[in-house]
Formats: C-alpha cells, structure tokens, sequence
C-alpha cells in the first residue's frame, strides 16, 4: 500500500471497524470511529484558533485518551505535533516555546501564545463539542513530529523530523516489530520514543494500553488484564519490575508478551541477564537510537548472551563509526565517540540549537562507546555525563550500577563536584523509596566494590524516582 496522511489513515481505521477499541486507559475506552470523530471536532477548533499547516503545536497533556485525540486532531489540521515533557520547569518549557514559536500550546498558558485545554480522559473536550464531526480536507504537515529532547546533557532542543505526516500503515514500525500488537504504553507520552512507538504502533492498528504513569505492579495487571503483546520498557522500568517478589512477577502472568524492547540508556549486564532469565532471551530486542532517528543499532537477547554488555549491530542502512578525538577511527576495544550515518538526507533538524552532523552525513549524540573486530557496539557513557577526577575519566554509569545492586536501592544518579585539589570527586543520590538505610551505607557499600577513583564521596538518599518514566535523569538538577 502506498503512502496515505495520517488523518486519512485514522478515518480509515474507523471505517474498516468502527467499534474496534483502538486504546484503553484504566476503566476508559476509546474506539476507532470516536477517535475519528472527536480529533475531527478538536481539529477544527484548532483551524478556528488560527492553526495552519506546517505550524507547530506544542503539546502537553498526561497520558491518556486526550493525549490521543489532541495529537490525531493537530495532524488532521496539517500541523505538527511538538510533545514537551511535563517535567520540565516553567523556564525550561518557557524556553523550548520561545524556540519552537508554535501557533498554540495546549494543556498550560505560554505568554503571547493562543493555549486550549486538552481533550477530557474520555477523549472529548466541551470547547469543540458543536464543531462539526465530518471529514476534514486530505492534508498532512512536512513534519510528522517535533519532539523535545529530554534536557538530560542541558538545556531541552526540540527536534523536528524532516519526514513528513504521510506512512504507510501496512508497514511495521520497525523490522524487529510487530504489524498487530497489544501495546502497553508506560512511558509518558512526551517522550520522543514512547511518542513514536505508541503512536506508529496506533497508525497500523496496534491497541495501545495506556498508563498515566509506570508502576511495577500496575505494569504486571495490565499485561495480565489485557493480554498485552507488546510492551517498550526501560532499564529503570526493568530494574524495578525484577526487584518485585518473584511470586509476583511469575512467568504465568506474562503468558501474552511476545516482545519487549528495551532502550534509553545504557542496560547493566547483571540486570539484562536476570531479564533474559525471566523472560527469555527470545522475547527480549535491545535497541540505541535516538529522537533525532539518525541512525540505530539492535541485538535480539541470544545475540546479547553472546556478546554481554553490545548494544547490537547497526540496521536500517545504518552505519557506525567510534572515532578518537584527533578525528580518526578508534581500535577494535578501543574507546571514543560513536558516531552514526543513515542515508543521504538528515531524519531531523534542530530548531535553537547546532547539530553536529557532517556535510557527509555521520552524525553523533555525544556518546562514548567501542566496536569489536566483527562490528557490535558496546556503550559507556554519555561524553558530557563523563567525570575527570585527578586526570582520571569516570563514569558515571560504572557508579550507578553498583548502587542499584544494593536491594534497598530503586535507581542511582552519579555526578561531578568540583573539588579544588582534584578538578572533580563523584557523589551520588540514591532512590531508596521509603526502605531505611542511610547515604552513609551506601557509599560503603559502594565503597567495597570501586576503585579509589570511582568511590563517591557522599550518597545522599531520596525516596522519589531519579529517572522520569523514559528513563532519563537530569544530572544538573541531581547536584542541587
């Protein structure tokens, strides 16, 4: 089938079958045919607040069935829809406005731009609830999505896809994909890779089953309640499922899970193995790309039993290079900067900010990493996360997974100081969620299992997530 616009694809999917429950959330269902009918209604109160094609649409809504329908109503009305995070702080999300310069924002007020609320969790919203429910003219934006950076090296850019709102819904998101799926969605919405599995899965006419926000337990009851077949998970969401009791997470429960694909941030190997043990390695694809879908690599879980700690081969006409930093090609084993080239043509332009893409088309996202002799990829860290402490480079990632392996821990956060003597010393903060056991403890239990120059110098406990639900920390923020 060729190329159709995502608002035709979405009418379609209500005219092939109309009562078809296209997404559920909690108790609240949402069809094919009031998909359709109320992005056509939101739609139009978008066209009458002066939207026009091409424009930018910043969006900020938690997930949810209003989610859902404010994002298919901006691409009926030939915009584009730019996701934020609502995480961020006022002057974060005041700053990627002030440099996506959208047309409207919805779900909060911008200063000197139209806002709207969001559809309700029914998918309906009151405002538009007159607007006419019939077909809007065939158009599509040359932009199928603007999302935010996660902000986790600095300041959040946004990054707009230079493919536009046309797809073909006979094509699976990815060959490592399934066309048909029960999708269950833990992750916010906001983020780039939730926002583009989640909703490219929507489009070729996956269910998606939707949680305002990740918790273990819930995560569990839904694969159980809805027979869920296909879930993007990562390695917080992982590290937190496998400290559950193993009565709790028994294999019976997950009897429907086919796949689980797990990216955004580096996965230990300890944690990746007791997920291959729990859910098999065939059920487990490990994925490295990101929102600027520059190039990916991917290993399926026999793969990674072969090869622990590799982030995979690249696929999809993806190139990898890891270079040094005169420039030129690092060893086999040898650590440098990974670089990526997929195709001829940039998948992204920054909007506020530089890319580092080369006029020959290999392009980075400032991480470090090696290549084996036959081509895999292991990562280590991200080039600005990296702390030099007396000349010596640590990372951060080395620090975190020791700390997630004490049983109180929940995740980890390690970090740079400045230190007169040294340049730099590690400290930590530590997710311990209400468990009793002190920052002192842990740095000792650190302590027992780093070298001198990766011991950090104080741990310091909290009892609320250092990651957000798509994985990503905000290291800035952590220092205080």
């Amino acid at each position: 089938m060729a190329r159709r616009s995502i608002s035709r694809i979405i009418s379609a999917l209500a005219e092939d079958d109309p009562g078809r429950v296209v997404a559920v959330t909690g108790d609240q269902r949402l069809t094919a045919a009031a998909l359709d009918t109320e992005s056509n209604r939101y739609a139009r109160l978008l066209l009458d607040h002066g939207v026009h094609r091409d424009d930018l649409v910043t969006v900020s809504l938690p997930n949810g069935l209003g989610m859902l329908v404010a994002c298919a109503a901006i691409w009926k009305a030939g915009a584009t829809p730019q996701p934020v995070s609502r995480g961020l702080t006022p002057v974060e999300r005041a700053d990627v406005v002030a440099t996506a310069r959208p047309a409207l924002v919805i779900g909060f007020e911008a200063d000197a731009v139209p806002s709207l609320p969001g559809p309700g969790p029914d998918g309906a919203c009151p405002a538009a609830a007159a607007a006419p429910t019939g077909r809007l003219p065939d158009t599509w934006a040359r932009s199928w999505k603007a999302p935010t950076s996660s902000g986790s090296t600095g300041r959040p850019k946004v990054v707009l896809a230079t493919a536009p709102a046309l797809l073909d819904p006979e094509r699976p998101v990815a060959p490592f994909l399934p066309l048909r799926a029960t999708q269950l969605v833990s992750g916010p919405l906001t983020h780039s890779a939730t926002f583009t599995y989640a909703f490219r899965g929507l489009l070729t006419g996956h269910t998606l089953v939707l949680l305002d926000r990740f918790d273990e337990r819930v995560a569990l009851a839904a694969i159980e309640r809805h027979g869920v077949t296909w879930a993007l998970l990562v390695p917080t969401m992982l590290h937190r499922l496998l400290r559950l009791p193993a009565g709790e997470r028994a294999p019976d429960r997950l009897r429907t899970l086919e796949t689980v694909l797990h990216l955004g941030s580096p996965c230990a190997p300890a944690l990746k193995r007791a997920v291959l043990d729990w859910l098999g390695p065939e059920r487990v694809v490990e994925v490295y790309a990101g929102s600027e879908s520059n190039g990916l690599t991917m290993i399926r879980g026999d793969e990674w039993l072969a090869r622990p700690g590799s982030v995979g081969r690249p696929v999809g006409g993806t190139q990898v290079r890891v270079l040094r930093e005169d420039g030129t090609d690092a060893a086999p084993g040898e650590t440098g900067q990974v670089w990526l080239r997929r195709g001829a043509e940039p998948a992204y332009a920054y909007l506020g900010a530089s890319s580092l893409r080369r006029s020959d088309g290999w392009d980075t996202l400032g991480d470090l990493g090696h290549l084996d002799a036959d081509g895999w990829l292991w990562l280590t860290d991200r080039a600005d996360d990296v702390i030099v402490r007396g000349g010596e480079k640590v990372y951060p990632v080395e620090v975190e997974r020791v700390l997630e392996e004490h049983p109180a821990v929940r995740g980890a956060l390690a970090f740079g100081v400045p230190d007169d003597e040294l340049g730099q010393h590690v400290e930590a903060v530590a997710d311990v969620a209400g468990a009793a056991v002190s920052g002192e403890e842990l740095r000792r239990f650190a302590a027992a299992r780093l070298d001198a120059a990766r011991r950090p110098v104080r741990v310091r406990v909290t009892h609320e997530p250092v990651r957000d639900d798509a994985g990503k920390a905000r290291r800035s923020a952590a220092r205080g």
